[in-house]
């Protein structure tokens, strides 16, 4: 953490999230920096003025599917739904169905939101999505930031498939997510090839696409029998529908 202004920083971390220290990110793009400029206290899906001049955009208003539609689709799937002014599915059973993308592209960026799970929620958020006919799934080309009530998962599952995971690649390091029902506040900084992952302020993953060890990774587990999976340098940023309820909301982004 920077030492300029560290006693601010540090009261409004603890005041939103209870920040501590994570993984060290790899990104030059100071994840923390990056994340005091958005205002928790602010009225959900709006940009404070702070915010504006930064360089953040809103990409969900609370009111419209305006700047996402289905995922090898137009338009909003009847899957998903505004509910409280957040994004969520309709969908029940546990499988995977229609995932929402958004409608523009992006190869270096910070993404901010906020997601709440049911119980025994399943989804994620992906990055660097090729839209294809050729693919059924985002999952196949984007890499995932796992967002899931693992605790309550009726299936065993590793460390790679917790919340807060690079899923089927990275475990967190750390497991800052908040009780069932609160709102979680999560953050991907993508610069590059370097990603880093952040819950609650925490950073739970620090990684670079096409290393030594990221191709170990990628070659030797799930992602063996997909391979498209992670090949892309821009592309769609996509919010995953595994037919479990997530509601996400204060979706904004800043390009770097």
């Amino acid at each position: 953490m920077q030492t300029i202004h560290y006693f601010l920083a540090a009261s409004l971390l603890f005041a939103c999230t209870g920040k501590k220290d994570g993984q060290t990110p790899l990104t030059t793009a100071d994840p923390v920096s990056l994340y005091n400029e958005i205002r928790c206290e602010a009225q959900p899906n709006t940009l404070s003025a702070g915010e504006k001049s930064a360089g953040w955009t809103l990409l969900f208003d609370g009111t419209t599917g305006t700047s996402w539609h289905g995922y090898n689709q137009q338009g909003m799937p009847d899957c998903w739904t505004l509910e409280d002014g957040s994004l969520t599915m309709q969908s029940i059973g546990g499988g995977e169905e229609q995932d929402l993308i958004t409608d523009k592209t992006y190869k270096s960026f910070a993404l901010s939101l906020e997601y709440k799970m049911t119980q025994g929620a399943n989804s994620g958020v992906l990055f660097h999505v090729k839209e294809d006919s050729a693919y059924t799934f985002a999952y196949e080309t984007g890499p995932e930031f796992q967002v899931i009530d693992h605790e309550n998962w009726p299936d065993p599952l590793e460390d790679v498939q917790i919340n807060g995971s690079n899923y089927a690649m990275y475990p967190p390091v750390e497991k800052p997510y908040k009780p069932m029902g609160e709102w979680n506040r999560l953050m991907l900084v993508v610069e590059g090839n370097k990603v880093t992952q952040l819950l609650n302020g925490v950073v739970t993953v620090a990684y670079e696409k096409y290393s030594d060890d990221w191709n170990q990774r990628r070659n030797s587990g799930k992602w063996a029998d997909y391979p498209h999976y992670g090949n892309f340098d821009e592309g769609h940023i996509s919010l995953q529908n595994h037919g479990t309820k997530v509601w996400y909301r204060n979706i904004k982004l800043k390009e770097l």
